[in-house]
């Protein structure tokens, strides 16, 4: 028999037999319930069966039976009515499981978020998707059938959102988009590294959301909590539903805070820091302007994240400013990375393995944060090296910028339109979905093998919009993009090593080499980073101004 559990207290299984029972008494279960009519199939024992088995390993037993294909809101009721009777834990058993874990689902509707439930249900083997607006509805049958429509629905409002947004309005004034995302907030997240070395004020990179959606686009200020990619709807919280012709998914990504054993407690406080956080960026430039002596750590975790050289942008700018007090000398510089590269795109290494030199840095390769305890000062490291056994070490510090683990949001992970690893599932040329043509994604949610950073999604937006608007005409996905990203790595005050590279790592400069040389640190590369790409993006990017990042034709027309 099978366990498949969906909470510490709840797990359910295909149909039992009257031997089972006693496996199931053995391995603490306190109930069952039996979710199985009697007599649907002739290999079945009957509940009286299961019962006086139960009752001879001295545990309960309740009936609810369920009919196939038909949960109805009574039977929830009377699932909740035995949960609350029977002692935890519970096993509960239908023909394959299917109705007891949708019954699960429903029950704990009220009190779960319904990404949970169905990471729970996922997990175990049952797709809760199918049913994902009643579970947002509390597990009630939903009966509301106003549901709003658009020719394209947008979700989220980030850097990929709001340009695809301006994008499609610039070629199709007429079209009728909705753009859903909760947040009040838009935020220049690429300026965060310069706040964190004192370059820019926090306040700088944020305005309203509402200051940013674009003219004749309807903003949902709503979160999602499913998608229904057949039947073209986006589940709200809620159980609003928005209709969609097309469907563009670009929410980013989720920052797992969570994953790393203490680090949410201490956050903000006792030298930990982080400059992927709008609030903790400042705490990061106070640290680095107070610290005079001891240790500093900047950590990196498993890839993907977004901008990958982030991590050791901070180091850097921290170094930089503690050479020019005339204090690095008493300053051990540690850099944890999980992975076993400085950088993944090897023309760039010379120039940043020079700047570790300078600023004394010791790198530590395949070292992922596994644990930091603020008041005590020491952080823990799972260390997994290649043809070794994995090992933890501990080390104290004086500062840590930690960068977090990054996932897909809960929301894409358990949806019908994820991958095996939770991202969303794209062609890499035309961003189109593999499995639904009238869904495309773009941005850091994506699985197309690019850097996650702003730059990579100002040349999306525009293959995203136009193979939209050719899609609407009956055409043939005709843009295509080529896997660029940009990451300005400040490697000092004043200078940057402007790291463009698309797929495979091939080089992609802007420039020529004459002029800037991106394997090189940079006077016009930080003047770049600190004048010029700011109001490209607030002023250009975000409104369908182009600069510099019209689509490539695709060279090759999809059958």
């Amino acid at each position: 028999m099978e366990f498949r559990t969906l909470s510490p207290k709840f797990a359910v299984s295909p149909q039992i037999s009257v031997e089972d029972v006693g496996t199931i008494a053995a391995q603490g279960f306190r109930a069952i319930i039996c979710n199985r009519p009697d007599g649907e199939g002739v290999d079945q024992p009957s509940f009286k069966e299961i019962a006086a088995a139960a009752k001879a390993a001295g545990i309960e037993a309740r009936y609810v039976p369920v009919q196939s294909g038909m949960v109805k809101d009574g039977d929830v009721e009377a699932f909740g009515t035995a949960l609350e009777d029977l002692q935890r834990p519970v096993f509960a058993y239908c023909r394959t499981g299917t109705r007891s874990a949708t019954l699960w689902s429903f029950h704990e509707a009220i009190k779960r978020p319904i990404a949970e439930i169905l990471t729970a249900t996922k997990t175990a083997g049952y797709d809760m998707n199918g049913v994902a607006r009643r579970i947002a509805n509390g597990g009630k049958t939903p009966t509301d059938t106003g549901d709003a429509h658009f020719q394209v629905v947008i979700v989220g409002a980030g850097a990929g959102g709001i340009s695809v947004a301006a994008s499609l309005k610039s070629r199709q004034p007429d079209l009728d988009i909705a753009v859903i995302d909760p947040a009040d907030v838009h935020y220049y997240q690429p300026g965060w590294t310069m706040v964190g070395g004192g370059i820019f004020d926090a306040q700088t990179t944020a305005k309203t959301m509402g200051s940013l959606i674009p003219k004749g686009v309807h903003w949902i200020k709503a979160a999602v909590a499913a998608f229904e990619p057949e039947s073209n709807a986006v589940v709200l919280d809620a159980c609003r539903v928005v209709k969609y012709d097309r469907l563009v998914v670009c929410p980013g990504l989720k920052l797992d805070w969570g994953k790393v054993e203490g680090l949410e407690e201490t956050l903000g406080r006792n030298g930990v820091t982080s400059n992927y956080r709008y609030d903790l960026a400042p705490y990061t430039w106070q640290l680095v302007r107070e610290m005079q002596k001891g240790r500093a750590i900047f950590t990196q975790p498993p890839m993907p994240i977004k901008c990958a050289g982030a991590p050791q942008k901070a180091m850097y700018l921290s170094g930089d400013a503690w050479s020019r007090r005339g204090v690095l000398n008493d300053i051990d510089i540690q850099f944890m990375n999980a992975g076993g590269v400085l950088f993944g795109v090897k023309d760039y290494v010379p120039a940043l393995e020079d700047y570790v030199k300078k600023y004394d840095a010791s790198l530590n390769f395949f070292h992922n944060l596994f644990a930091i305890d603020g008041p005590a000062k020491t952080a823990v490291f799972e260390v997994t090296q290649p043809d070794n056994e994995p090992r933890r070490v501990e080390v104290g510090f004086d500062m840590i910028h930690v960068c977090p683990p990054q996932t897909a949001p809960d929301f894409v992970r358990v949806s019908p339109l994820a991958d095996a690893a939770g991202w969303v599932d794209v062609d890499q040329a035309t961003l189109r979905h593999k499995s639904y043509d009238n869904i495309w994604s773009l941005g850091d949610v994506m699985n197309a093998p690019n850097a996650k950073t702003a730059a990579a999604a100002r040349k999306q937006a525009p293959t995203v919009a136009d193979n939209i608007v050719a899609d609407i005409a009956g055409r043939s996905a005709m843009a295509q993009y080529d896997g660029y990203g940009s990451c300005p790595l400040t490697v000092e005050r004043g200078k940057i090593v402007l790291a463009e590279f698309g797929y495979g790592g091939a080089l992609k400069p802007s420039f020529p080499r004459f002029l800037l040389d991106g394997t090189k640190p940079s006077r016009l590369a930080w003047f770049l980073k600190e004048s010029v790409l700011p109001p490209v993006y607030w002023k250009a990017m975000l409104r369908g101004k182009e600069w510099m990042a019209h689509p490539e034709k695709l060279s090759v027309v999809p059958e």
